[in-house]
């Protein structure tokens, strides 16, 4: 079983991604560009190959606790195929929670196979890009705060970076100081994003 904050997440994403696309598109559809926006990154990183095993293995455990997922399937470049299919079989809230069923199993995925920090911060710089989606005319005093503590985290990491070039004693000291600090600020965007008010 996925924690509950892995689950959350995965809706905040979706939730996020639907308020971002097209107003015609079907919510279901979300859950898919949520996969296709970090089809790119991942498979740099880890290669075609890699990422598609990674969604192929969450798409699996996805059709477990959602059987209308069996019509999707995953192609060879990693894109997921299969959405008319699974259109006309389920309504619109039986599509929306087996997408989120299948971004969670993905979060799942990469936590367990990428670690915490990797995932944090591929979901923060791919899906919310510059936490532009929390807009201060949104979100509480709260987590403005945390929003700035973020900012100045991301500022500390990028100037232990600069020091550590300039001063190769402590260079390797200094690159996991700010490697801790990128996953720090990682965290506290994702606790902003899912427990920050839901977009309209």
């Amino acid at each position: 079983m996925l924690p509950p904050q892995t689950r959350d997440l995965a809706q905040r994403l979706i939730a996020y991604e639907s308020a971002a696309g097209k107003i015609s598109e079907p919510t279901k559809l979300a859950a898919f560009r949520v996969c296709e926006t970090l089809r790119q990154p991942l498979a740099a990183l880890a290669g075609v190959a890699g990422f598609r095993s990674l969604l192929s293995r969450a798409l699996t455990l996805a059709r477990a606790e959602a059987p209308s997922l069996s019509a999707v399937q995953v192609a060879a470049d990693g894109s997921l195929q299969g959405l008319d299919d699974l259109e006309p079989q389920i309504d619109k809230d039986q599509a929306r929670e087996a997408g989120v069923i299948l971004i969670a199993q993905l979060i799942g995925t990469l936590l367990f196979f990428m670690g915490e920090g990797v995932t944090l911060r591929l979901v923060i710089s791919e899906v919310f890009p510059h936490l532009g989606f929390l807009t201060t005319s949104r979100v509480p005093i709260g987590f403005e705060a945390i929003l700035n503590e973020v900012d100045q985290l991301q500022s500390v990491s990028a100037r232990l970076d600069e020091l550590a070039e300039q001063n190769p004693p402590v260079t390797e000291a200094l690159l996991t100081i700010a490697d801790n600090v990128r996953n720090a600020a990682a965290v506290l965007a994702v606790v902003a994003v899912v427990k920050s008010p839901k977009p309209n």
